[in-house]
């Protein structure tokens, strides 16, 4: 999905949630939204953390306040797959969708899961571009068009499987899914990683792709800001 932005808003990317709620909420308060900007999540908004019904709430009432793109991450796509009977629930739940059970209500069933979560997170994209720049959660192949991208390796394929070099639209790549266990960002120049490692004591990490502009929140409530 392609659009063009006005060129006085911001575009902004915000790494994978993990369903670390007092992170997004303090990101949210330093960013200071505003209803021109877009706002790109690239994925993996749940599991993991202890509050994905919170950040999945917070982001519905997002829609009113700015622009509002969300992409399928892949543990999204592990929840579709267990509605949809492609995957044994015990097989999400290992990989952290015990959490995400729990933020809705502690019997280990999908009975108490919100039917609007379900229904709009199936309208979730596998890539986001403006004229200079693309988003995506995992991955992608830098000699094939990203309409034309295989959606397995933009969920799934992670920066250390394979190293992409520069995608031949010339746009610069914003993806989430490879954390940085430090905490800190990988920027490759054509393509720029913001998975840092919120869940497992890092920073959430939003990222202005213009102006390289960076904003960093924890779980214990702090909040830090610098440049790319």
């Amino acid at each position: 999905m392609a659009t063009q932005s006005s060129p006085n808003s911001r575009v902004i990317a915000i790494g994978d949630i993990h369903g670390c709620d007092t992170a997004f909420h303090t990101l949210l308060e330093g960013i200071e939204l505003q209803v021109e900007d877009t706002l790109v999540i690239l994925g993996d908004v749940i599991d993991r953390g202890p509050g994905s019904r919170t950040v999945l709430d917070l982001l519905l009432e997002l829609r009113e306040q700015c622009q509002l793109t969300c992409i399928l991450g892949n543990h999204e796509q592990m929840l579709l797959d267990v509605v949809d009977g492609k995957m044994p629930l015990r097989q999400w739940l290992g990989f952290g969708g015990e959490e995400t059970l729990d933020s809705y209500q502690k019997d280990g069933t999908l009975g108490s899961f919100s039917e609007q979560h379900f229904d709009w997170i199936r309208t979730w994209g596998d890539y986001y571009e403006t004229e200079e720049h693309f988003f995506a959660h995992g991955n992608f192949q830098p000699k094939i068009d990203l309409g034309e991208q295989a959606w397995e390796e933009m969920r799934w394929l992670s920066l250390h499987q394979y190293s992409p070099g520069p995608h031949k639209s010339g746009k610069r790549a914003v993806l989430g899914h490879t954390s940085n266990k430090a905490g800190k960002i990988v920027d490759a120049g054509h393509l720029v990683c913001i998975d840092t490692y919120c869940h497992g004591g890092g920073w959430l990490t939003a990222l202005e792709a213009r102006t390289g502009h960076v904003w960093q929140a924890n779980e214990s409530g702090e909040m830090r800001q610098k440049k790319l």
